[in-house]
Order: C-alpha cells, then structure tokens, then sequence
C-alpha cells in the first residue's frame, strides 16, 4: 500500500524522513517535491488548511492518473497540545479530524459549518487503524483541532475545550489534508507531536526539537503499522 505523508513545513517532512530508510527520490510536482522512499512519499504541503488542502489533492491526482494511487494519506507534525492530557513531548493520535473555526459567528455564538445546513467539520480516521497506531506509538488518542489562527490566550483556549471536550490538539493542517483524502476516496490519518502547551503564546514555552524528536521516533514505531494494516478491517 502507497502512502502520502503530509506535513506542513520541511522540518517536519525531515523528521519523518529519518524513521525511514534512504536514500530518497525527488519527484517533482506542480507547485511541490516529493521524497519518496520505502514505499512512502513524503510531502510538505505548506501551512495552513488551504494549501494542506491543494498540495495534497495535487499529490492524489497525480498518483491516481499514473495508476499508482496512494491507500492512505497521514497528515504529521508537530502541534499544540491541551495540558494536562497531551503534555509537551506527548504523541497524539486523532480519533476525528475537526475544524474548530470553520463557520459563523452569531449573537448566540459560534455555529460551525453545518448549523448552517452545508459541509462537514469533522473527519474520522479509521478506528482500527487508531487501535493499532496506539499500541505501536503509546500515542493518545482524541479529537485534534484544525484551526486557521492558532491559539495565543488562555480564553481562546479554555472555549475550544468547552466546544470540543475530547480535544487533546490543535495544529493547521489536518482538516485541509482530510478534506483532500475524503475527494479522493482515501482513508486518513492525524499523528501530531506535541511542542507547545495550547493557550497564552509563550515562545520560552516551546520544545520544537523535543517534538520533532518525538516525531521521528513515533513514526519509526508507526512504519510497521502501515504496511501491515487491512483498510478492508473498517469495512
């Protein structure tokens, strides 16, 4: 099975490199560059979830008119996490894949995307795939959060966990990645390393070597995981 991993930026895409064999094939694309090793292809696809978005259907698309088409697309990187349950350092792996921000706001709050009759704000991985992915990395599993802005106070961050009890996460790109694989027909995957507590912005706060680290050791757990994997187990 083909697999795509996206991340945001390429210090992320060179974490995840180093959990697998080289060497790496460069392998051009509109507007972006593969590195392909091992059976997987590696893709920085830009931060945020519009570009998320675009560079990986860009990926899809090509793979499915070469007749190769991907099996699986991972959104991965690093992120924010809700203290106490996703700690700095901590792996997390998403049960759903929801946008946090994707709707309107009213008199009477935030509505998202679907109170208003149209879209979906939520994408949910496989759940046996989830299973096998927090045997293997000791990852946690729970919602994590596509936002567009990240969070930088504490009354942002104390209303997304009043909106979403399950989140353990927030980072950019996952939503954008999802929406992608879900045109395609592809299963999807979030695994997000934590660098920073969610909430007030305090750089002195973050450990990005730390969850890039974290990054690269959890998908060099996770590498088994994913040639082995059935889709057909969901089904």
């Amino acid at each position: 099975m083909r697999v795509l991993v996206a991340t945001a930026v390429p210090v992320e895409r060179d974490a995840v490199a180093r959990a697998f064999p080289g060497p790496f094939e460069e392998v051009r694309l509109p507007g972006a560059t593969l590195r392909r090793a091992a059976g997987h292809d590696l893709l920085a696809v830009g931060v945020g979830p519009a570009l998320a978005a675009a560079s990986t259907a860009t990926a899809l698309t090509v793979a499915a008119l070469e007749g190769s088409p991907y099996g699986l697309v991972v959104s991965a990187g690093i992120g924010g996490g809700f203290a106490p349950q996703a700690p700095v350092g901590s792996l997390v792996v998403a049960e759903e894949i929801t946008a946090a921000d994707l709707g309107a706001e009213t008199a009477e709050g935030f509505v998202p995307v679907t109170g208003l009759g149209f879209g979906v704000v939520t994408h949910r991985p496989p759940e046996s795939l989830v299973r096998e992915v927090v045997s293997a990395t000791g990852a946690r599993p729970g919602t994590v959060l596509t936002v567009s802005t990240v969070t930088g106070t504490a009354t942002r961050a104390a209303a997304l966990r009043a909106a979403h009890p399950r989140a353990l996460a927030e980072a950019m790109e996952g939503f954008g990645v999802a929406e992608a694989a879900a045109a395609h027909g592809v299963p999807v995957l979030e695994l997000r390393a934590v660098s920073n507590p969610v909430g007030p912005r305090d750089r002195a706060a973050w450990r990005i070597p730390d969850a890039l680290a974290a990054l690269t050791a959890g998908f060099g757990k996770l590498a088994p995981v994913l040639e082995s994997w059935n889709p057909y187990d969901d089904q």
